[in-house]
């Protein structure tokens, strides 16, 4: 059963020390999308249409992603730093299935951060809804707060608001 911490419109949640194991983030990355175009001199790529991307047992998937990488090239492959996701974006690992506007993965930082109309579900009934999410993939811990997030003027412009409130449903096991 799940850990939990409430704090002002902010909730953490730990998992079960069996289903908190650490993420392989040096696991090579495979990925599909309708598009693809290289921009090699700016050192990323930009996939577009029904993207999927896997590393090791966690899948991301949205509607368009930029992939930063260092320029550096080893084994032939160049060496990514950052996933940046647009659309419809669901991270699913062997637990947890988040949904979100948008996602940000920092491979270098080993962190997943979700923002706009974020859902977390996690085992039978247990949902978590807010404004941005923060997956930690060495502990396991996601950390969830009601952030705002809105569409600015500008495409690509994101604006945040403190404001919000983390809601959910956790399930209750049968005590019979």
């Amino acid at each position: 059963m799940p850990r939990l911490a409430l704090l002002p419109a902010l909730l953490l949640v730990s998992l079960p020390a069996a289903a908190q194991t650490r993420h392989d983030t040096k696991a090579p990355i495979d990925f599909g999308a309708d598009q693809i175009q290289l921009q090699d001199r700016a050192n990323r790529a930009v996939l577009s249409g029904n993207v999927s991307v896997k590393q090791a047992e966690m899948t991301l998937d949205a509607a368009r992603m930029t992939v930063s990488y260092t320029g550096q090239v080893v084994g032939g492959n160049p060496q990514v730093s950052r996933l940046d996701a647009a659309g419809g974006v669901t991270v699913r690992r062997p637990s947890q299935t988040a949904r979100g506007q948008y996602a940000v993965y920092d491979l270098n930082r080993r962190v997943i951060t979700m923002a706009g109309d974020v859902r977390l579900t996690q085992g039978a009934g247990n949902t978590v809804n807010g404004g941005r999410l923060t997956i930690d993939l060495d502990s396991g811990r996601a950390t969830i707060d009601g952030s705002a997030v809105a569409g600015g003027a500008a495409p690509g412009n994101v604006v945040q608001s403190p404001r919000g409130r983390v809601t959910g449903t956790f399930s209750v096991p049968d005590r019979r």
